[in-house]
């Protein structure tokens, strides 16, 4: 009696066989694949793809929310115009393409010039006309250069995020958080500074807990946890608890100053409570992911919740900024009390 092939035993071990055998054949091509080709190209798998990797030209190309590294899954509502697995030169090259990230990278690079430009008018003109002592140099230097950093930081991390080492993602990610600590510790020094100009004692105290606080959170960044999605939670409650513990100093400094009623606490708390506003805003578009949440595919380029945190933030700055130069001429022109310590 004949052996039958069709549907038996044989069938299933003739295609497993042949399956080793184009493995075999792909690792043949890969190996003959020029070496400087390998190096000039990355490796990357798409989606479902039966076969990885696979050789791709150095390029840039755009992928959808599928297609990217689990680390870069962030925000689902962003559907498309990610930038993945490229090197270093790629990640630079791609801050002249239009992606998702293009209007994050833009507004705090635009933001970094701003402040920069500040810094170098006030140096030249609005100091030295407001008979600006070597204090006022320092505090203006310092929150304007904590500015510039914190914007910086974020460049970059939005830069290199589609970088194909996970490694370096990470890295620009802790960058990121840490630019964020520097741009509240140039939020802090010339307020504080600047409120409490004529009690010497509630300065220092205030400047070195504020310092303090921001080291502590720079020794949280060390945590081998702190970028996980697990500590998500943490990270958003770490910053709000150092953002907002500047209630205390605030309604010290009304009360010092002898209540609502006084003429400079009218004339400097509202611009305080606009300050508050701006970065509720902010922090609400950022932890609610609205408006692309309900209209998702629709703000990938345009619109989205991130891109609105990085305007408020930017808008924030320079708020607080002009609101220093406001109390700096204010108190120039005014003595400090006697009774003040």
């Amino acid at each position: 009696m004949k052996r039958r092939v069709l549907g038996g035993q044989p069938v299933a071990e003739k295609k497993k066989k042949q399956q080793q055998e184009e493995k075999k054949e792909e690792e043949k091509m890969l190996l003959k694949t020029p070496q400087k080709l390998l190096k000039t190209g990355h490796y990357i798998e798409l989606g479902s793809y039966q076969h990885w990797p696979v050789l791709i030209p150095q390029r840039i190309r755009l992928y959808t929310y599928e297609q990217i590294p689990l680390f870069l899954k962030e925000n689902p509502f962003i559907t498309g115009g990610y930038r993945a697995h490229l090197p270093s030169k790629l990640c630079l090259r791609s801050i002249f393409m239009l992606t998702n990230e293009t209007v994050n990278i833009w507004s705090h690079l635009l933001g970094f010039l701003l402040f920069f430009s500040l810094g170098v008018n006030d140096v030249s003109s609005v100091l030295p006309a407001s008979g600006a002592n070597r204090e006022d140099y320092v505090i203006y230097v310092i929150g304007l250069f904590c500015f510039q950093v914190c914007m910086l930081c974020s460049v970059g991390y939005h830069l290199f995020s589609c970088h194909r080492s996970e490694t370096t993602c990470r890295r620009w990610l802790s960058l990121d958080y840490a630019g964020i600590s520097v741009g509240i510790l140039g939020c802090y020094v010339p307020g504080i500074f600047y409120a409490f100009y004529c009690n010497a004692f509630w300065r220092q105290v205030y400047l070195l807990t504020v310092l303090s606080l921001i080291l502590a959170v720079f020794c949280t960044q060390v945590h081998p946890h702190y970028l996980s999605n697990e500590w998500r939670g943490i990270r958003t409650t770490i910053f709000c608890c150092v953002a907002g513990i500047s209630v205390i100093p605030a309604c010290h400094w009304v009360w010092l100053n002898g209540g609502l009623a006084t003429d400079v606490v009218q004339l400097f708390l509202p611009r305080v409570l606009v300050m508050y506003l701006i970065a509720g805003a902010a922090f609400l578009f950022y932890v609610t992911k609205v408006p692309e949440r309900y209209f998702p595919g629709q703000l990938n380029y345009l619109g989205a919740s991130h891109q609105v945190w990085h305007i408020l933030v930017v808008v924030m700055f320079y708020w607080w900024h002009q609101t220093a130069v406001h109390i700096m001429h204010f108190r120039h022109s005014r003595s400090c009390p006697s009774s003040s310590s």
